[in-house]
């Protein structure tokens, strides 16, 4: 899994590219408050080599919650800025600071 984040000079925004490499999963998406938790926000395109990728538009100045669903199985970034426990979830989340 990869996370690149590439700030914006003219907007308040962080193009942030999420990736999970080499998945034999069949859908993906990342989730998280930047998307309203919302799958089909966060949805990541497969790609031949079996990556999957997405790139998206995220207002800077704050951090993010956010996780990973492939076929319905949720995953975290290792990569992420760091993790927190999430009562709601029952789990950790990634947490993606811009």
């Amino acid at each position: 899994m990869a996370l690149k984040k590439r700030f914006l000079k003219s907007k308040p925004i962080c193009k942030v590219t999420f990736v999970i490499a080499e998945n034999t999963g069949i859908q993906a998406a990342v989730v998280g408050d930047f998307n309203g938790w919302d799958a089909q926000l966060g949805t990541l395109k497969k790609f031949k080599n079996g990556n999957f990728k997405g790139v998206f538009d995220i207002c800077v100045g704050k951090s993010y919650e956010f996780r990973y669903v492939v076929d319905g199985v949720y995953s975290n970034e290792p990569e992420a800025d760091f993790d927190i426990w999430n009562d709601h979830a029952a789990a950790k989340n990634s947490v993606l600071v811009v």
